[in-house]
């Protein structure tokens, strides 16, 4: 049966998003009982944001693999959360690691958020990719979220002089070395995107479903 078979797939998107959930919540835990925690600083981390997108994202998608269903909406925003992961772990081990200790408090935390989540979400996108095409045009629209990050965190950062990451506080940086940053970033989201988007659609689906 098909539940069956897909079971195993099932339990590990419902684990691995109790995962994430677990690491948010004991990083706000932790950093409560220290007295450090800001709910408008934390929840401005786009690595917290990211996470707990793709915490959602999985639970839907285990109902939905669970009910035998798949749509183009669920398949779009599979993709989202995939390229906000894929760019949470890739942008954190170019940029950040080893450099801002305080954007965890716990060490496995980081592990969990930096590293694992983002690695599991990627491949989860691989292993069952949508049967529905996805054309690199549409996939585009999944650069509105972390587009739309940036600008947030600028003006937010502007207005209450607090940045998330290094590479965007034009204070120490300057906004010509944020720009090219982003853009960077960018250029490499679009890379990203055209994988996740290439694979989509039934002539490309050879994943266990």
């Amino acid at each position: 049966m098909f539940i069956d078979k897909m079971r195993p797939l099932i339990i590990t998107r419902i684990f691995f998003a109790l995962l994430g959930f677990s690491a948010v919540v004991t990083e706000i835990a932790t950093l409560n009982e220290q007295n450090l925690f800001t709910p408008a600083n934390f929840f401005s981390y786009l690595t917290v944001q990211s996470n707990l997108l793709a915490v959602v994202i999985l639970l839907l998608s285990a109902v939905a693999l669970a009910g035998n269903q798949s749509s183009q909406r669920l398949a779009m925003l599979r993709g989202s959360s995939a390229l906000n992961m894929i760019i949470v772990g890739i942008v954190f081990s170019l940029l950040l690691a080893g450099v801002d200790a305080k954007l965890t408090a716990v060490p496995w935390d980081n592990t969990v958020l930096h590293y694992i989540m983002p690695a599991f979400v990627a491949l989860d996108w691989f292993v069952d990719l949508p049967k529905v095409h996805i054309s690199f045009k549409q996939a585009l629209i999944w650069m509105i979220f972390p587009a739309s990050y940036v600008i947030y965190s600028l003006v937010r950062g502007h207005i209450v002089s607090w940045y998330p990451y290094p590479f965007l506080n034009p204070i120490e940086r300057g906004y010509m070395s944020v720009i090219i940053t982003c853009g960077v970033i960018a250029i490499g989201s679009a890379g990203i995107i055209w994988m996740l988007a290439k694979f989509t659609g039934a002539k490309h689906n050879k994943n266990i479903i």
